[in-house]
This record gives structure tokens, sequence and C-alpha cells, in this order.
């Protein structure tokens, strides 16, 4: 996986809690989305990815991705329990969720850069 690749990994996972709120049908387990090494993603990081343990941009990713499993996780909890919610409030930039999903590109565009060099 390349970093360009990480990102589009990353961010199908809008695209699944978008589709999740509209039907919350238990086809997503929270206690499996807060895992962070699951995901294509998590499962670069802890393998292929730990090549860049030494970068302080890696340190970075790698604790950012485990908040936005957490938050990711606290979605589907939400839509679970039937509180009712926007896509906007649960997912939007302003969200737990938007803001951690923000930092984890970010993060990843910080180590590209930082491998290229």
């Amino acid at each position: 996986m390349d970093f360009d690749q990480a990102i589009r990994a990353h961010s199908e996972w809008k695209i699944k809690l978008q589709g999740y709120l509209k039907k919350p049908d238990k086809s997503l387990k929270a206690s499996d989305i807060e895992v962070d090494n699951k995901c294509p993603l998590g499962q670069w990081i802890y393998g292929e990815g730990h090549k860049h343990a030494a970068l302080p941009e890696y340190t970075t990713l790698k604790a950012e991705h485990a908040k936005f499993h957490k938050a990711a996780a606290a979605v589907v909890r939400k839509a679970d329990s039937g509180q009712s919610t926007t896509e906007e409030t649960a997912l939007g930039s302003n969200s737990e969720f938007g803001s951690s999903s923000s930092s984890v590109v970010s993060a990843i565009m910080k180590m590209k850069l930082k491998a290229a060099s």
C-alpha cells in the first residue's frame, strides 16, 4: 500500500458510516471498529508501514488513527442505540469523527512528504 492508497482506504470509512447512519442494520460492530489494526490502513501501519517507525510522523499517524477508530465506533454505537443524529453532526468536519479523520489524512500526507525526502 502506498500513501495515496492509504488515504483512499481511510476515506472509505466515511462512506461506510454514511450508509450505516441511514440504515443501522447491525452490520457494523463498534467493538470491531474501535480496534485500529483490522482495517487496511491499520494493517499497513502495524505491518509494512512500520518501516517508517523512526519518523515522528509515524507516531502521530498511529495515535491519530487510533483516535479515529474510537470516534468511528462511537458513531456506530450512537446509531445502534437509536439516538437521532444527522450525518453532519456525526461525520461533519466539526464532529469528533471529522476532526480525527482530517488528522489521519494530514499525518499520512506529512509521512509521504518526509519519506520522499
